[in-house]
């Protein structure tokens, strides 16, 4: 029997960036009904950052033996059992699951509707046999691997970023197609597991990122034995009777890879075939067909519908996941102004050291105000717990309004995620970068170099006339 819903808010997708919305609008009172055709929670449980930081830390735990000589520990070298790495990255996934079963979705008054969701017209979802009118929609599809146009790839067995976490063997010599942030984590992970690992990019490594920042941690990568052809190509894939030939057409020259395993990291495309978009009037991007076109405020052509995640385009990120949810449910729902910064959202690569950014680069920043700004810089190798961790490998840096005001930071090196949560705030809160010279920082922390840096944009603040005229006063004082 045919059902007709009507809730405030209808959510096609109940992945981590629709749950999240959905729970957003709860908080407001608004009626919630998620569309899914699949399991919830979506395939971010089983192939996002919680599965790559579970992996790295095994990664981490078996690399501990070959690092420890500097220290004066000398280990065994590392036993490494893939079928238990597989099942500690799953364990920590169940551990970190959302409630996002029906029952637990209902005790928390949002309804579930399992089909697949089309558009009929600009104002209407069939779910099924549901027929859903709802005040507004948001779209969070999620999205799915890109796979290559490569001849001779799907004539091996091959990887996705969503398969590799269950994997169960060692890879004697794993080739990935794509250098993207997903793409060399996986690589320094499974390197440090045993496995010779090459990754493959038509362009340039890790090319959002800070050039400054980048070389830092591309340098440790490829210290650790991590090859990386840039500017590179795979123009076939030969499957032999044992292991994988891959014909690359390199820079310098052409070459052959002998692999064992091949994964495909190369980006991902939004999820948007089946929701009828044309029906809904709602607009593809000019710029790319694959994905839509979208307002500062996430909304689509349609000013019903909304779009957020990888269906917006936007990194699967746990931080990006809430700050979304709650622009998008406050514009929705409440029409509120609300414009997405991009620049605003923290960016972390779990590189080693990793890399993290918030706000303005130094190149943003230079295309906007050419000179009217400052960069000041902090090394790891100034902060004694780095020193005693033999982690002087990184750098701090800070831009800086002429005003004083801070306008971005980036981070390579040890803590870089906690450092950038601190300048997150500092920015947040328009904050004088001569302000952080008044930092409490316990020793040793790297908290410190965030003080370091207050102390230099303090060094460099012309003293204000009132400070002047009563230190002159006090001059006078016996």
């Amino acid at each position: 029997m045919a059902t007709v819903l009507t809730p405030d808010l209808c959510v096609i997708g109940a992945g981590a960036s629709g749950l999240a919305v959905a729970d957003a609008a709860r908080r407001l009172g608004a009626s919630v009904v998620v569309v899914e055709q699949g399991d919830t929670g979506g395939a971010s449980l089983k192939s996002g950052a919680l599965a790559l930081r579970a992996l790295a830390a095994a990664a981490e735990r078996a690399a501990l033996g070959r690092s420890g000589a500097p220290f004066g520990v000398f280990a065994e070298p590392a036993k490494v059992s893939f079928r238990k790495v597989r099942d500690h990255i799953a364990e920590i996934l169940a551990r970190g699951a959302p409630e996002s079963g029906a029952a637990k979705l209902a005790a928390r008054g949002i309804e579930l509707v399992k089909a697949v969701g089309t558009f009929t017209d600009p104002k209407t979802l069939a779910a099924g046999d549901t027929t859903i009118h709802a005040r507004r929609f948001v779209i969070a599809t999620g999205a799915r691997p890109i796979m290559p146009d490569v001849p001779g790839l799907f004539s091996v067995p091959y990887f996705t970023t969503e398969t590799i976490f269950d994997n169960t063997r060692k890879l004697t010599h794993l080739v990935i197609i794509g250098a993207g942030p997903m793409g060399l984590e996986l690589a320094l992970s499974y390197r440090r597991l045993g496995c010779e690992v090459t990754v493959v990019e038509p362009g340039r490594v890790l090319p959002q990122s800070d050039p400054e920042l980048a070389e830092i941690a591309l340098r440790r990568l490829r210290a650790e034995g991590v090859v990386l052809l840039e500017e590179s190509a795979i123009v076939a894939v030969q499957a032999r009777s044992q292991g994988i030939g891959i014909v690359v057409r390199a820079r310098d020259e052409p070459l052959t890879l002998d692999a064992s395993h091949v994964l495909v990291a190369s980006g991902r495309l939004a999820n948007l075939e089946e929701l009828g978009l044309d029906a809904a009037r709602i607009g593809r991007s000019k710029s790319d067909p694959g994905a839509l076109a979208l307002k500062p405020s996430l909304r689509t052509t349609n000013a019903r519908v909304y779009a957020v995640g990888e269906a917006a385009g936007h990194a699967p990120a746990p931080h990006l996941t809430a700050l979304e949810a709650d622009l998008v449910v406050r514009a929705a729902l409440l029409g509120e102004p609300a414009r997405y910064e991009p620049a605003a959202v923290p960016r972390l690569t779990l590189t080693d050291p990793e890399i993290a950014e918030i706000g303005l680069s130094e190149q943003m920043a230079r295309s906007r105000f050419k000179t009217g700004f400052s960069v000041l810089r902090a090394s790891y190798a100034e902060n004694d717990l780095a020193r005693a961790g033999r982690e002087g490998m990184g750098v701090v840096k800070l831009i800086v309004a002429r005003s004083g005001r801070i306008l971005g930071a980036g981070i390579v090196g040890a803590g870089a995620a906690e450092l950038a949560a601190l300048f997150a705030l500092a920015i947040g809160q328009n904050l004088d970068a001569a302000k952080l010279a008044t930092l409490a920082a316990p020793h040793p922390s790297y908290a410190e170099l965030a003080r370091i840096l207050g102390d230099q944009a303090a060094a460099g603040a012309p003293q204000s006339l009132w400070t002047a005229r009563r230190l002159a006063l006090n001059r006078l004082l016996p």
